[in-house]
């Protein structure tokens, strides 16, 4: 017996085959045969709706920059993302048509969310890059912090 699934079915959705049941009393006509769906999780790709969500990590210059990453979709293929300087972790890039295939039809969309990638192993000369950038930008901070609001709350607490 073969069940046709349709494109877009969710988790825990029901499908009935008419007449595939068991046969009803009396020489009565066979019943309805229920099959639940169960959707297993992707190694790569969730799902909110007809939408297909995916986690893209990139690294700090990146995100500083700016840059143009490549991410798959869920037909095997790729698309490229145009990331503007100044992205942060969190941020949602949509990908119109690239989701799950709805009922009506109609294609979903492949949302990606970036995470900045904070490196484990530096080199000393990516160490020294790096600490030469948090110097310049500590005048930046510090000013930041010793606004008049800042100090107002440093007085309350």
């Amino acid at each position: 017996m073969h069940a046709r699934i349709p494109a877009g079915v969710k988790d825990g959705s029901r499908i009935r085959l008419k007449g595939k049941g068991g046969p009803g009393e009396r020489g009565g006509p066979a019943g309805d045969l229920f099959v639940v769906v169960h959707v297993d999780d992707h190694a790569i790709f969730g799902r909110k709706g007809n939408n297909v969500t995916l986690t893209a990590p990139i690294t700090f210059s990146e995100a500083a920059l700016g840059s143009q990453i490549t991410v798959p979709t869920p037909r095997g293929n790729s698309v490229t993302l145009k990331i503007p300087a100044g992205t942060s972790t969190g941020r949602v890039f949509r990908v119109r048509g690239k989701g799950v295939r709805g009922k009506d039809g109609k294609n979903g969309d492949l949302l990606v969310t970036v995470n900045v990638a904070v490196p484990q192993n530096m080199t000393d000369e990516q160490r020294d890059a790096l600490q030469t950038y948090a110097d310049l930008r500590s005048e930046e901070h510090t000013s930041e912090l010793q606004s008049p609001m800042y100090l107002v709350c440093r007085l309350l607490l």
